[in-house]
């Protein structure tokens, strides 16, 4: 056993434990000497809350119980570092004190920091280095799981329960009938972080004062404390199942989409419904497919085959993730967990900078997921960054949207000129038509659309306003082509007896109907008008018979009415290229959909 006169131990090896453990056993020492410099250090990882810095203070501790017994002196030494120096830490500068007091001392340094003992040997100081040993136990919170476990909860002063079954399927047991003392929850606590540390696949994610989120293998854990919360206490949520891509019976439709088109995919679902096992099977499913898969992730809970790749945006920035990213040129790209506005906006530009990408967020119903992105960027960029949202339900894929920028006048409105752009949001399975979204004023809006079930209404609507009118005018036809507008249609003829002396009698009917009438010619409703278009300078022009000279025309494109325009002379329509309606049509022309004039 050696015997050291005086010994320096530096901050490592007093959160590890090493000196305790080795006093007595491989070395005896007549004095340790602590730099008030590890003190400060511990005392400041302390009042940030973080564990380690608890754990130095106990061993040292732990050190003036044993100097009684192995009867040694203990002796702090050294000037006390400036909040700079605490700081900067990380950059050498208490490390550089604490070498320069075993100097001045001609004592022994004791150090679990490589860096350390390779700086002390050239600096011509007695050092001994204590290489860390990576011996892993197991979880002491491992025992209240089993194989139907899905999370543990502990906290002081309650008794400790686990919620187990399957996504949306659950049931909450208690694990034993007394309470948790708070030193049996500090004690869970401080053997996490000590397996995080220890293990290969333990990885601290994020420490703060009052928190930390720890991964360690398949088990992810929430660990806070006062005052962050009014108690100590644990989650520790582990994933039971394992699926892939063919258990979850995608339609044919939706298989293709997330096979060839994964540009910009939302997994969304409330806590605990199986998003993230749903994401992990995506992931697998791109990899089986030899293409390179990235993850986002925070922590790093996905359960991944080694070929993937999982980034932790927790110990790097959205700026470094976005630059790794463009640089190794990922195939896939699976972000997990989207949370604050960093994240979206991060989300949003790995998208438009060309990336295929799947991000993961808690929303409560599908829509949801979609408004989550408002505010954050731009309206008009959303369909460029969503096109897809896959709700999970259950554990299960539930109801998938799919989204569409398109220039059209709001379901609801009737006016041609309150034409905009509008996000098409339609059930991705049938193409139904489910919500819009538009600026209306200052505001952007997302407005349900009636079920296109309800279709038949308008047809028996425009029934019975025939029927209305049938006894004066027969053979009218009648068409509700809005909810407060309606074209009838009737015999030349009797065009001038259904309008009356200056409008007076198709105001009655109005009035009577409750609906705005404009009244055309039957004879002429029945085709439609034949023209030829030209592009010529600061308008569309479409060309007519000569003889439609001064009457209305109708336009109608795929989505029915579109607005109504007179014939000037010549038989020419001008439409401005820059009005709204012109910038319709023009979209409508570059997807080859038919235009179609009648009077």
């Amino acid at each position: 056993m050696r015997e050291i006169e005086k010994l320096v131990p530096d901050t490592s090896v007093i959160i590890e434990n090493v000196v305790s453990k080795k006093l007595g056993k491989e070395f005896n020492v007549n004095e340790i000497i602590i730099h008030e410099a590890v003190m400060a250090e511990l005392e400041h990882q302390a009042n940030l809350g973080k564990e380690i810095g608890k754990f130095g203070l106990d061993e040292l501790n732990n050190l003036r119980e044993l100097s009684k017994k192995l009867k040694f002196s203990i002796r702090y030494s050294g000037r006390r570092p400036n909040a700079s120096e605490i700081r900067n830490a990380s950059l050498g500068e208490v490390d550089a004190m604490i070498r320069e007091l075993a100097y001045n001392e001609d004592a022994v340094l004791l150090t679990g920091d490589k860096v350390q003992s390779k700086v002390a040997e050239v600096k011509g100081i007695k050092v001994i280095y204590v290489e860390p040993v990576i011996k892993s136990g197991k979880l002491k919170i491992e025992k209240f799981f089993d194989k139907n476990t899905m999370s543990v909860h502990l906290r002081e002063n309650y008794k400790p329960y686990a919620k187990r079954g399957m996504p949306g399927n659950w049931e909450t047991v208690m694990l034993r009938d007394n309470p948790l003392k708070q030193d049996e929850v500090i004690e869970y606590s401080k053997n996490i972080i000590e397996e995080a540390k220890k293990r290969k696949e333990g990885f601290i994610e994020i420490e703060r004062r009052g928190s930390s989120i720890v991964q360690i293998g398949s088990f992810r854990i929430v660990i806070t404390r006062p005052p962050f919360s009014d108690a100590y206490e644990i989650t520790c949520v582990r994933p039971i199942k394992k699926l892939n891509i063919n258990d979850y019976e995608l339609s044919e439709k939706l298989r293709k989409r997330i096979e060839e088109q994964a540009e910009g995919i939302l997994i969304a679902g409330s806590p605990g419904m199986g998003k993230s096992t749903f994401a992990s099977s995506l992931a697998e499913f791109y990899a089986g497919k030899n293409k390179t898969v990235k993850t986002i992730e925070a922590p790093r809970d996905l359960q991944l085959s080694d070929n993937i790749t999982q980034y932790a945006i927790s110990h790097g920035s959205s700026q470094e993730i976005h630059d790794v990213l463009l640089l190794s040129r990922p195939d896939y790209t699976i972000f997990d967990e989207m949370r604050n506005n960093e994240d979206f906006r991060l989300f949003a530009d790995l998208r438009l900078s060309g990336i295929g990408i799947v991000g993961v967020l808690h929303a409560t119903n599908p829509v949801d997921a979609i408004q989550r992105f408002l505010g954050r960027i731009e309206l008009g960029v959303i369909p460029q960054v969503i096109d897809t949202v896959v709700f999970i339900k259950d554990g299960k894929v539930g109801k998938v949207l799919s989204l569409k920028m398109t220039v059209k006048v709001p379901s609801g409105m009737t006016e041609a000129d309150l034409a905009r752009p509008v996000i098409e949001i339609r059930d991705f399975e049938n193409n139904k038509l489910e919500y819009e979204l538009y600026s209306y004023g200052e505001e952007t809006v997302v407005i349900p659309v009636q079920n296109e079930k309800k279709a038949p209404i308008k047809e028996l609507a425009s029934r019975q306003i025939e029927n209305e009118l049938q006894r004066e005018i027969p053979g009218i036809k009648a068409e509700l082509i809005s909810d407060n507008r309606a074209v009838i249609y009737v015999p030349e003829s009797e065009i001038g007896r259904i309008i009356g002396k200056k409008g007076e009698r198709i105001s009655e009917i109005e009035k009577r109907l409750g609906v705005s009438i404009d009244v055309q010619s039957l004879d002429e409703s029945k085709a439609e008008i034949k023209y030829n278009l030209s592009d010529r300078g600061n308008s569309l022009i479409f060309y007519v018979s000569g003889s439609l000279t001064g009457k209305e025309v109708d336009f109608y494109g795929n989505d029915g009415f579109l607005f109504t325009a007179r014939v000037g002379m010549k038989g020419e329509i001008k439409i401005n290229k820059k009005s709204k309606m012109a910038r319709r049509l023009v979209k409508m022309l570059d997807k080859n959909q038919k235009i179609i004039l009648k009077i």
